[in-house]
């Protein structure tokens, strides 16, 4: 239509709505139809069945009926009528896991709406139905949308250029199977890796291309750690990688505090949990940098300066130590607080060194001592050397003696006289460091406001801390990370419900782990901490600091941390050959994402994608495979927000050529099998485990049941479903005969009815989870080297780095503040989970529409920036270009780029982390102890270095020639 036309059409439908309306109230006067007193027509006693009987009226057509476009409504009412609907999930890693119906008519997702039918199990917390967030209420519109890759792609220009030819499934498969035979019979078979995140969210599609790798002896890649998730502090001193209550225990606190953790915005689902605590009477307390969307919903709120959480936490530590409010029998028993440590070396006294001490164990030399009430020396119940391996419910910590926690004494050892003390009064002695004035100075907190908190978390029944990503993303995160958990400790507030200390990013925890791990690892398979990986092979490690480097390649050289490809005899290594990735976006993640594209990606000679939608990582790939949606497969969810299991079941079938992860890497399997057999290949030795790689049974090998022998069991997706809930202790117990399977979670929301052996409590019928009930109840040893909660680490790296305690140290940024003087922080957003629903119209819609850094408007006034400018974010590793947005919420001197905006969605190709580096804290790597690691070993996603994204400091300009648009740039 014309612009004439246009303004034609206007006009017509514009008088003839005005005159429409002229006749309707054609001998009516708007006193008669409204009551020239303001009474209506009821006042007068005339009924409206009268009053339309009245003279002077003329009937007419209701102009809302002649309006020229109707289709709309007719379009709105058929969302309320579909053909049939189906159950389903979402696989994002968002932590929310929720059952959603999904509506289908002709064939196409309709919408979907949450589902409503979760069994209720606790009467006293609010009800858990429903759950949901607006990013799962509009993924219908990426099943069709134009994102959705559909067919398999073959690169034709250069990686990231967007040059694509569309190919037969045959021909990439062939070009894919092709490339790992060669890999495969180069005896470079660990220079495969495969990456892919958490396998809670959806276990079926996670195992699928694991286990093919695992068969071709490839790599399989951690993702918790890498991406920042993983609070190394727990594995530390809890001996266990996030064990957490489920969300519905928040609301049976005393006393919250949300730490870090943005829940109303991260959390949505299981946000009312938080809300609705207020009506039990529960105090919440939110300790964020920025006045947060959660911030605004506590009763008190407390802004630490970036960085400085760990001086808060141990400030308010030494309040409750010096104010003896601390829980002294908690101490004694459950923690190391009374172990005795050597003046002279650091180390923990040993049961073997002391004179006359008798101690019935294999191990002497890792049994611990303390002091009795008479002065005695005693063996510390529950020592690693007195159990047999890590977890061993055989024996206990409880204590038939008092032992003492103020100790400074000598003792006589088979070496001579030394100096002891214990754990206890060097954790004084570092607590006293940080007096009201010094913690004012370092985290901007008053001197009187981190006392006050401290006292009421102390004297509350039941507190609780809700921990989150915001203090994982800095270089000394697990400082961070012991220092909040001392709180929990000191105050006994952990091991009972209502307490503890929950840390929630990503689905980090799978309940059915042994059918997971059955499906996952038929045979044994290489593991490798992505970390250590990118940062090796990214040809950063000699740009380090020369201690750093030093460290890091110790680790690898005493096999503390694996590293893949592996080094030859003659002590060379190669390079990484071949990346699969699938459910993840590696690239759009990537930490230093400048030197993987021009370092790490060079040196691979095939990249594949499997996705269902094109995303950054999809457009560096060689080869891009269409993936189901979600809404298009079987598979499971599951999380450790609550204690449901959930099905995924395809409501439509797979769109264009796209198929399942589980069908792709069978025939991928497939695939290579049948050309193998062709060229008559042969066995090809492991060189690490007691077995041949037989590229010519891979297929045959990849659908057998290898617990029963069956053969050719798992050709489809739900057949793995139905094994994972066969195997598993949650979904078939072994002392029950009550069963969960596939029809079951279909139908309803199923509760767990057991727990397995990587959980710290049992589940009870009508209680939420609570964690550490095996210890803090049950008296089971901490899975630690000590058997206690730890918070002394006696590793030589960690005594000369002065970290055996949890301490403040600052942040190691290589940027100069003078040049570069604002704080840099990319935390999770409310529009989207990572990089799914960046791209998402409706989302885009809800904001800006494009990437936006927030600034407080003092720095932009000083640097003349208005709301809505282009503005151009830099430091010494690189810059981006976006949109400013006045942020008066958030702290002065801090730059804030809610994360995971694609590639694409910048001008220049870079994004948020191509200000960040490759950082890399040498601590993380350590095994401990160092001669059989049973407290801290590699284990992918239990402990390993973390990436980090907040140790960064840039600096913001306006872009000379941008206009502006203050108006524009509102939020729509």
């Amino acid at each position: 239509m014309s612009e004439q036309e246009h303004e034609n059409y206007r006009d017509s439908t514009s008088k003839d709505v005005s005159a429409a309306r002229r006749d309707f109230l054609k001998g009516i006067g708007i006193a008669s139809l409204l009551g020239a007193s303001g009474t209506g027509l009821g006042a007068t006693g005339t009924g409206l069945d009268e009053f339309f009987q009245m003279d002077g009226i003329d009937v007419v057509e209701d102009p809302i009926g002649d309006y020229p476009y109707r289709d709309w409504e007719d379009l709105y009412r058929e969302q309320w009528d579909w053909d049939s609907t189906a159950r389903s999930t979402h696989s994002v890693n968002c932590t929310g896991s929720c059952s959603w119906e999904v509506y289908v008519r002709n064939g196409q997702v309709w919408r979907e709406d949450q589902a409503a039918d979760y069994p209720v199990f606790d009467d006293d917390a609010p009800n858990p139905n429903p759950r949901g967030c607006q990013k799962g209420a509009c993924y219908s519109d990426y099943v069709n949308a134009d994102q959705r890759v559909l067919h398999p792609l073959r690169r034709t220009g250069d990686r990231g250029e967007g040059k694509w030819e569309r190919i037969s499934w045959d021909e990439a498969l062939t070009d894919i199977a092709e490339q790992l035979i060669d890999t495969v019979l180069d005896e470079e078979y660990d220079a495969i890796s495969a990456f892919t995140p958490i396998p809670a969210m959806s276990p079926i599609s996670f195992s699928s291309g694991v286990r093919l790798t695992n068969l071709l002896g490839g790599v399989s890649h951690s993702f918790y750690d890498w991406y920042s998730d993983l609070p190394p502090g727990q594995p530390i001193t809890w001996g266990t990688q996030t064990d957490n209550a489920e969300s519905a225990d928040w609301y049976h606190a005393d006393y919250l505090i949300a730490w870090g953790s943005n829940i109303n915005v991260t959390r949505i689902p299981d946000a009312k949990y938080f809300l609705d605590a207020a009506y039990n009477g529960t105090k919440r307390v939110g300790i964020f940098t920025d006045y947060s969307q959660t911030a605004i919903h506590c009763d008190e709120w407390i802004g630490p300066d970036p960085g400085s959480d760990t001086a808060l936490a141990l400030g308010m530590a030494r309040t409750i130590v010096d104010e003896g409010r601390y829980d002294e029998a908690h101490l004694k028993e459950q923690t190391d607080m009374p172990l005795l440590v050597r003046e002279d070396t650091g180390k923990f006294l040993r049961a073997d060194e002391v004179s006359g001490l008798s101690v019935d164990a294999d191990r002497p030399d890792q049994v611990f001592v303390m002091e009795d009430e008479a002065g005695g020396l005693r063996a510390a119940p529950g020592s690693l050397g007195a159990r047999d391996g890590q977890h061993d419910d055989t024996t206990s910590i409880e204590l038939d003696f008092d032992p003492q926690l103020d100790v400074e004494r000598t003792v006589s050892t088979r070496t001579g006289s030394v100096t002891v003390r214990s754990v206890w009064n060097t954790l004084r002695d570092e607590l006293s460091t940080y007096t009201p004035e010094f913690v004012n100075d370092e985290t901007g907190v008053g001197r009187q406001t981190h006392q006050e908190i401290a006292r009421e978390f102390a004297e509350a029944d039941r507190g609780k801390i809700i921990h989150g990503k915001g203090v994982n993303d800095w270089y000394h995160n697990d400082l961070g990370n012991r220092a909040i958990q001392l709180l929990v400790t000191l105050t006994g507030h952990i091991g009972r419900q209502g307490t503890g200390l929950d840390h929630y990013v990503g689905q980090e925890k799978i309940w059915t782990y042994e059918g997971w791990s059955k499906l996952n690892s038929p045979v044994p398979g290489r593991t490798v901490p992505t970390t250590l990986w990118t940062y090796y092979h990214c040809d950063v490690l000699d740009n380090a600091d020369a201690e750093t480097t030093r460290r890091v390649r110790t680790a690898i050289d005493r096999d503390w941390m694996p590293l893949y490809p592996s080094e030859r005899e003659d002590g060379s290594r190669p390079d990484p050959r071949v990346l699969l990735m699938w459910r993840g976006n590696y690239f759009n993640q990537a930490k230093g994402n400048v030197a993987i594209e021009e370092q790490l990606w060079p040196k691979l000679d095939l990249v594949v994608d499997i996705n269902f939608r094109m995303d950054s990582s999809a457009l560096y790939s060689d080869i891009v495979l269409p993936s189901a949606s979600h809404y298009e497969k079987y598979d499971l969810s599951m999380t450790d927000m609550h204690s449901y299991v959930h099905p995924f079941t395809p409501a439509v079938e797979p769109l264009g050529e796209s198929k399942t992860d589980w069908q792709i890497f069978r025939e991928l399997a497939a695939k290579i099998q049948e050309i193998a057999r062709e060229r008559g290949v042969d066995r090809v030795p492991d060189r690490r485990f007691d077995r041949e790689i037989d590229l010519t049974t891979v297929h045959d090998d990849f659908v057998r049941d290898w617990e029963s022998g069956q053969e050719g069991r798992f050709t489809d997706d739900k057949e793995a479903c139905e094994f994972i809930l066969e195997h598993s202790e949650e979904t078939n117990p072994s002392d029950s005969t009550d069963r969960i399977t596939f029809d079951d979670i279909d139908e309803q929301p199923r509760r767990f009815l057991a727990v397995g052996d990587h959980w710290t409590s049992d589940l009870t019928d009508d209680k939420p989870y609570t964690p550490w009930q095996r210890y803090v109840q049950e008296k089971n040893p901490w899975p630690t080297f000590t058997g206690r909660q730890q918070y002394y680490i006696d590793h030589d790296w960690f005594l000369e780095l002065g970290e055996e305690l949890p301490t403040h140290k600052p942040s190691p940024t290589l940027q100069d503040k003078a040049e570069y003087p604002l704080n840099y922080n990319t935390p999770h957003g409310r529009w989207s989970i990572h990089s799914t629903w960046r791209d998402s119209e409706k989302m885009l819609r809800l904001q800006r529409g494009e990437p936006v850094v927030h600034l407080n408007p003092d720095d932009m006034d000083a640097r003349g920036i208005e709301d809505g400018d282009t503005v151009r974010v830099y430091n010494d590793l690189g810059s981006v270009e976006l949109q400013a947005k006045r942020y008066p919420s958030g702290e002065p001197g801090t730059a804030r780029m809610y994360f995971a905006w694609e590639r694409f969605q910048f001008p220049d190709r870079d994004n948020f982390n191509s200000l960040v580096p490759l950082y890399m804290k040498p601590t993380q790597l350590v095994q401990y102890p160092e001669d059989t690691g049973e407290h801290l070993y590699f284990r992918p996603n239990y402990w390993g270095p973390t990436g980090v994204n907040s140790d960064v400091r840039v600096e913001v300009e306006r872009v000379e020639g941008d206009d502006g648009d203050a108006d524009g740039g509102a939020d729509q």
